[in-house]
């Protein structure tokens, strides 16, 4: 068996999602996913990692991961090289699930659990719109209630994000910052009391039968981080999340000096190398890697086993889209040191439904996966025929395609 095609495809409508085919010749299809610039990581997998897969053995996964790193470490590898890599690694392991016949948790070495327990971001999207009910309608414990019903007993929201400095600098510092942004470096009083109320409304409402996790977006610094952290004690917190980047771990080991809260960290790192110093120098009590970016299942499972050398569990990251999800939940069965799963409702009860042929089996907070080969889920053909879908091909003579629509 060998990989003859491999295609990059995108729409418009989730203009970050980047899908990754993997075909072999004899009629597999493996699907892969990363999020962000789909230009680049096209650019990515047909420039470099084309050459280095086609004619090959699919199954030969280990060696491939290598060598994708081998070419773009030489060049620095953190970026859309390792996004590109997580997508193409997470397509192989596809392939040789239904190769075997096995869902990608058998192969990896069989399930530690049959269903894990999910909490929801709540992010807008459809007929879902947690976002503007927690955030802009302040109906943060309502939302509570709501997902309580559903049987989702964990949910994350980002209440300090709104005072941090916006991407627009002096002009534009009025306009209200969002989750990308310069680290800030200084939070008011108000501003402190403000971003409380809502995790009160939450405890006003539902009282302790909710997680609580508090995201950060690393928009601050370790000396507002701190007071952030402090405020937030009262409110028996799940965790806090990336409050600060996570480039020096040292400021993590201090703030985890300094707080009783749980800390998160970071689904910005990549590789276990990146996990390493984490890990080592004691800066964190909950590890959160993003496959999608991360190095795919070859390399975030391998994280997981750092981590769980020092008995400190997992939570996946993810709002990047479904073939994510699908491919973290095949991990999360399968490590020992799992403990809850990241997941967007508004997502997976609206459009990861549009574009995959499998819906991801949630009920009662819980997650689960069928026993079916690869990773139990496709891309719908229909994807492949949107007049807003980009498409870009590399095939076994080498020649490149591009199409739209």
């Amino acid at each position: 068996m060998k990989i003859t095609r491999i295609e990059t495809i995108w729409i418009d409508d989730q203009p970050n999602t980047t899908w990754v085919r993997i075909h072999t010749d004899d009629g597999l299809i493996g699907l892969g996913e990363t999020f962000y610039v789909p230009r680049a990581i096209s650019a990515m997998v047909h420039d470099v990692f084309a050459g280095i897969l086609l004619g090959r053995s699919p199954l030969d996964i280990e060696n491939h991961w290598a060598n994708m790193m081998g070419t773009v470490n030489f060049f620095g590898f953190a970026g859309s090289e390792m996004r590109a890599i997580s997508a193409v690694d997470v397509a192989l392991w596809d392939i040789l699930g239904q190769h075997t016949g096995q869902p990608i948790y058998a192969l990896l070495g069989g399930r530690n659990r049959d269903r894990i327990m999910i909490y929801n971001t709540c992010v807008s999207h459809g007929p879902h719109q947690d976002f503007h009910r927690w955030r802009e309608q302040e109906r943060t414990g309502e939302l509570a209630a709501e997902l309580l019903q559903s049987g989702i007993r964990a949910m994350k929201i980002w209440p300090f994000d709104q005072f941090g400095v916006s991407l627009g600098g002096p002009v534009g510092r009025r306009a209200g910052a969002e989750a990308v942004g310069p680290v800030t470096h200084f939070i008011t009083r108000e501003q402190l009391k403000k971003g409380l109320s809502y995790v009160e409304d939450i405890r006003r409402t539902v009282g302790d039968r909710m997680e609580i996790a508090i995201e950060g977006h690393a928009r601050w610094n370790l000396t507002e981080a701190t007071r952030i952290a402090r405020a937030l004690e009262p409110y028996d917190i799940l965790w806090l999340e990336e409050i600060m980047p996570p480039d020096n771990p040292e400021c993590y080991a201090r703030l985890k000096q300094d707080t009783t809260i749980p800390l998160c960290v970071s689904e910005r790192l990549f590789t276990r190398f990146g996990f390493r110093a984490v890990v080592e120098q004691n800066a964190a009590d909950i590890i959160m890697p993003d496959m999608a970016w991360t190095g795919g299942l070859t390399e975030t499972r391998k994280i997981c086993s750092l981590a769980d050398t020092y008995y400190l569990p997992i939570t996946s990251h993810d709002t990047i889209g479904p073939v994510a999800l699908w491919s973290a939940a095949h991990l999360m069965l399968h490590i020992p040191n799992a403990m809850i799963m990241e997941t967007v409702r508004a997502y997976y009860e609206g459009w990861y439904n549009d574009v995959m042929t499998e819906r991801i089996p949630i009920q009662d907070g819980m997650l689960s996966l069928p026993e079916r080969p690869g990773l139990g889920t496709a891309l719908r053909e229909e994807v492949l025929r949107r007049p807003d879908v980009h498409i870009e091909v590399s095939d076994i003579s080498q020649r490149r395609e591009n199409s739209k629509g």
